[in-house]
């Protein structure tokens, strides 16, 4: 992850094509170390490619994983075991919470952001 998100700041800063060393160099510029066969192996695997395309492609491939929604529903299903659990159940009308909006204070012990 080090590797892509360092190769994306070179190019967003204006480098379209960086080298090992320009990656390491902003890895290193962060305090993290890195192996630069693991860069060498990286850039063999997107030379010659368009980084937005690249990205749209990944967003593509992206957009068909299941991101939740189904799971509580099956899951349910599948402990009841019969038709009756995969029915959703009547629940009571939730009663809305009152929200009392805390007021500022000086909680923080007298060390501020701002101080």
């Amino acid at each position: 992850m080090k590797v892509i998100a360092a190769y994306l700041l070179a190019v967003l800063g204006g480098n379209a094509q960086p080298s090992a060393h320009d990656l390491m160099s902003i890895v290193d510029s962060v305090g993290v170390s890195a192996n630069e066969e693991v860069f060498l192996k990286f850039l063999r695997e997107v030379e010659g490619k368009d980084i937005t395309k690249f990205v749209a492609s990944g967003r593509e491939k992206l957009a068909s994983v299941p991101s939740g929604g189904g799971a509580r529903m099956a899951m349910a299903a599948s402990v009841g075991g019969g038709a009756e659990a995969a029915a959703p159940s009547v629940a009571e009308p939730k009663k809305k919470e009152k929200v009392e909006e805390k007021e500022e204070s000086d909680e923080d012990m007298g060390f501020s952001l701002f101080d």
